[in-house]
């Protein structure tokens, strides 16, 4: 699913009253308020759906795969998102063989 899609889906889930340029600049604010959000490392919790985080990887020491010396890897931050329960147990409903086309 593309973002385009997602603008289609919320204009004709709103209806006639909006126009689907209007819905792309719900969906780009959506979408830029998380971003923003997990730039500050600030959590966002969408209930019912689940929360986008920040989690900081430690510094490690792993190996050059082609010559096998040690090389220390800077900590860093990585975005993550957890689903909510409800999400998951959606997801687990449906079997892996089920395909949706849009």
């Amino acid at each position: 699913m593309t973002k385009a899609d997602l603008v289609q889906l919320a204009s004709e889930a709103i209806g006639p009253g909006i126009t689907k340029k209007d819905c792309a600049i719900v969906v780009d604010a959506f979408l830029n308020a998380i971003k923003d959000a997990m730039a500050e490392h600030r959590n966002i919790e969408i209930r019912g759906f689940g929360t986008f985080k920040v989690r900081e990887r430690k510094s490690r020491l792993a190996r050059n795969p082609r010559t096998g010396d040690p090389v220390e890897v800077p900590p860093r931050a990585v975005p993550v998102f957890k689903p909510s329960k409800d999400l998951r147990a959606l997801v687990e409903e449906r079997p892996i063989g089920v395909l949706h086309d849009g």
